[in-house]
């Protein structure tokens, strides 16, 4: 049971003694070992990545056994995690037992049966091992009469700049470390810094060659050696291989090791080879930097002893497991037959504490999936569907389902769930803006640019006063970053400031919305049309407005998607939803994740503009989807953080759709004080009985000290597909993403299969982002949001310098200190359709059967008869 590294290296036929690599084989070499890692986007665009997504073709608990054998990385839930969530009722023991019974099952040995089972039933209670009885004199008497039990484990290949820091206690991966942060940092600045990097266009590896040889942090034998060093980055790289003698049968795992060092760093150096052809080459040249670096430093230890990659397994933990849980007693060890002991020590050893806490996990889930599908098939019930009055499509997000649930409780309102980007992948640009976001998952690349437009003289107006706005942030940002003015600005922004800060402190709420209301007075956006239609210009990047057949095509897929395509309301309303908060760097992770990390009010007005022009309708007409004359598209946007609906886009009503949307507006109050008393309830310290629900729901908003202004998607747990009957009537608690899908109407099996490549992507990298952050925090969260620091204008770390944090700060995913909030559940995946329906689906999409068979998602279905079935 070796624990070496999961990742299949590449076959390059060369022998390990040659000197020269190719510059291709070590392309191929860089682009293998990059699946370690993520790319990494600023935090002004965050939106949920998947850690692990170029390791699931590998097994989960595989890859779970090399992140522990390489960084001591645990992503099994801890024992703490695991005791709370049994006190508070979340795992059924009863799965726990079925689950060791089916390992028990599939293991052959000879240790009789009552004794294996006592042995893991203790050892499943995930308490340690006395430190008395590993550090007892007996025990290690024993051990080392014990023979035969020679079990060696491979361990991963470490930089060696991480094996002189272990072996000589010289801290050199520190030092390495620092050195590396501060290059990156001043590399990928992004208008932040006052002075930038010098050379910068010559790409990181030159611009760090240009500085480094005048670096004051290293000492003149170093700058002397990296002075005569490669002008070019894979010479460089191919240089320092050399030099640190590393063998080319193990180049792919050495140059892992040296990304997930700083994960974060190499992550954002990734995803910026992936968006311009000028830096293809940057992660390459990050680790030229790297090694270059590493060699410099480690010069004097070279050349090393021959690094050993195997060790003996450690017998005194095993043995005193079968003391302490399998009721042996000293006298009794000793006289078992070697072969017998070595059966005993065998039998611990793989029963080790990764398995124990991957058999409580699957408990935790299993219990969910119980739960769950108790709650869906207890309330089934006929397909009776009222006419609606309203029918409202909101996104995914789990945020939306105690919205929508409380919605149809107050009416005859339908609600619908699709991804958030409503199937229009476009990149926005708003009035005045020079700069367009992408407006569409991550994973996919906008194919149009929408405009916001005005009328010529309003839009001037409008202009010249975002424009003072402008001026006056950017002469401050420019002073305080200015040797000498920023000497100065405190004399003359101090008073200000002061009283600025003192208002946003004790009056929060009245403070933001006075400087909103100001901001909104002076600045006057006028009302703005989109550019729907296509402009003609062949030169643009990607084209701006639609084609008349890509406007009939959005619209009958994004109708499709959504299964309205009959019995139109006379009042159709596409919901984007965004979130408020102040004063909090991770503002994106709370948007919309479908939108790139932005709010989706945008695609929602696109949408509903779409669908309400009369040639679209014409052509729909032509293939069976037939919108009355009296329905009307409208937009608005959800806010998660208050839970209020703010229309974007409401045109001439017909009567019908008219006393809809009065029927809405009179029922929103009090949903809103319904759904901010049920998600407020969940949030540390917050006395319901005490407190106004939507006063506090705006503090939360407003207060720029308020570190968990909403708790966004922690406890995600499952995406449900079907008709919205299969889950109405019950309380999901906000934990499920809920996309409507009637098999009836897809019977070549394309919309699903679109929705599990795209929503369904984009809910598994949510659900692995939300869980990585939460049993591995000091490697995949991003800590106390107290304690970052916003820097280079792209991420955050703790204190000045350590690794650019990939993940969630605490508050999202903990109660408190000792407390998760986020339960770590792989996401489950449920399907309304026929058995032949999943079995096409997992046929046809080896990627997502790869997901599932190695354990990234779980699979459940329930058919048409409501039968529930777990794949």
């Amino acid at each position: 049971m070796g624990m070496t590294s999961v990742l299949t290296k590449e076959n390059v036929k060369k022998k390990d003694t040659d000197i020269e690599i190719q510059g291709n084989d070590l392309n191929v070499f860089i682009q293998s070992a990059s699946r370690v890692i993520a790319p990494l986007w600023p935090i002004s665009t965050f939106a949920a990545r998947n850690p692990w997504m170029g390791l699931e073709n590998q097994p989960f608990d595989q890859v779970a056994g090399w992140l522990k054998n390489t960084r001591d990385v645990d992503i099994y839930p801890s024992a703490a995690m695991i005791h709370s969530a049994k006190n508070k009722g979340e795992i059924d023991e009863d799965f726990l037992e079925m689950g060791l019974q089916r390992w028990l099952d599939s293991h052959s040995f000879t240790i009789p049966q009552d004794v294996a089972e006592r042995f893991c039933r203790a050892g499943l209670k995930l308490d340690p091992l006395p430190s008395s009885l590993l550090s007892s004199h007996k025990l290690e008497k024993l051990v080392n009469g014990c023979s035969g039990f020679d079990r060696i484990e491979s361990f991963y290949a470490q930089p060696i700049s991480s094996y002189i820091e272990n072996q000589d206690g010289e801290r050199v991966v520190n030092i390495l470390d620092q050195h590396v942060i501060k290059w990156s940092k001043l590399y990928l600045d992004d208008s932040q810094a006052g002075w930038t990097m010098p050379n910068r266009e010559e790409g990181f590896y030159r611009a760090w060659q240009h500085l480094i040889q005048y670096d004051p942090a290293l000492t003149k034998q170093e700058r002397k050696r990296l002075k005569s060093w490669p002008q070019d980055a894979h010479m460089a790289l191919q240089e320092a291989l050399f030099a640190l003698e590393i063998p080319e049968s193990e180049i792919q795992t050495y140059l892992e090791g040296h990304l997930l060092s700083l994960p974060g760093w190499a992550g954002m150096m990734l995803w910026r080879s992936q968006q311009s052809s000028h830096e293809h080459a940057l992660l390459t040249e990050y680790l030229a930097v790297r090694l270059s670096m590493e060699l410099a430093l480690t010069k004097p230890y070279l050349p090393l002893e021959k690094v050993r990659s195997e060790k003996k397994i450690p017998m005194t933990p095993l043995l005193a497991a079968w003391i302490h849980w399998g009721g042996l007693t000293l006298e009794e060890w000793s006289q078992m037959p070697a072969s017998e002991q070595n059966e005993y020590l065998s039998f611990a050893y793989l029963f080790d504490e990764k398995l124990r806490r991957k058999l409580w996990l699957e408990a935790w889930e299993q219990t969910y999936t119980d739960r769950l599908s108790q709650k869906i098939i207890s309330k089934q019930r006929e397909n009776n569907k009222k006419s609606a009055l309203a029918q409202l499509a909101f996104c995914i997000d789990v945020r939306s389902e105690p919205f929508r649930r409380q919605l149809e409780k107050e009416g005859p309102f339908e609600t619908i769930g699709i991804a958030g980007f409503f199937g229009v992948p476009i990149a926005t640009c708003e009035l005045g803006s020079k700069h367009s976001h992408a407006s569409l998952p991550i994973i996919q690349k906008p194919q149009h640019k929408i405009k916001e437009f005005a009328d010529e003289d309003v839009f001037q107006t409008y202009k010249q006063r975002k424009q003072a706005v402008h001026s006056v942030s950017h002469t401050f940002k420019t002073m305080k970053q200015n040797v000498l003015a920023s000497l100065l600005l405190p004399e003359l922004s101090g008073p200000w400031l002061s009283l600025q800060m003192a208002a946003r402190t004790f009056v929060p709420r009245k403070t933001d919305r006075f400087i909103r209301h100001l901001r909104d007075a002076w600045v006057r956006k006028p009302d703005t049309k989109l550019s729907l239609h296509y402009d003609g210009d062949t030169e643009a990047e990607i084209p701006v407005g639609f084609t008349d057949e890509e406007k009939v095509n959005y619209a009958r897929q994004a109708l499709k998607m959504m299964g309205l395509t009959k019995n139109f309301a006379p009042l159709v309303v596409i919901c984007g939803h965004g979130s408020q908060s102040t004063n909090n760097p991770y503002a994106a992770a709370l948007d919309c994740g479908a939108c790139g990390g932005a709010a989706g009010g945008f695609n929602a007005r696109v949408l509903a503009a779409l669908c309400n022009l009369s040639e679209v309708r014409e052509a729909l007409l032509t293939e069976g989807i037939a919108i009355p004359e009296d329905t009307v598209f409208a937009a608005a946007e959800h806010d998660t953080t208050v839970d209020e609906l703010h229309w974007l886009y409401v045109p001439e009503l017909s009567e019908a759709a008219q006393e809809a949307f009065e029927r809405i507006e009179a029922v929103m109050p009090k949903v809103k004080h319904h759904v901010n008393a049920e998600r407020l309830a969940q949030l540390p310290n917050f006395q319901s009985k005490r407190k106004n629900p939507m006063a506090e729901a705006h503090r939360y908003a407003e207060d720029w000290s308020e570190i968990r202004p909403e708790w966004g998607l922690a406890r995600n747990a499952s995406f449900i597909i079907g008709q919205r009957e299969l889950t109405q009537d019950c309380d999901l608690e906000g934990r499920a993403f809920l996309h409507n899908y009637d098999w009836k109407q897809d019977e070549s099996g394309d919309i699903l299969a679109n929705i599990i490549a795209g929503p369904g992507t984009v809910a598994q990298w949510i659900n692995l982002q939300y869980y990585a952050s939460t049993v591995a925090p000091h490697y995949y969260g991003s800590g106390n949001k107290a304690t970052q620091t916003v820097t280079a204008g792209l991420g955050v770390m703790q204190g000045n310098a350590s690794d650019l944090l990939t993940g969630l700060p605490w508050q999202s995913v903990m109660k408190s200190d000792h407390e998760a909030y986020h339960s770590p559940l792989r996401l489950l995946i449920v399907i309304q359709a026929p058995r032949e329906y999943v079995e096409r689906l997992l046929n046809n999409n080896s990627v997502f059967l790869q997901k599932v068979q190695n354990g990234w998602v779980r699979l459940a279905s329930i058919d048409p008869e409501g039968r529930w079935e777990s794949w």
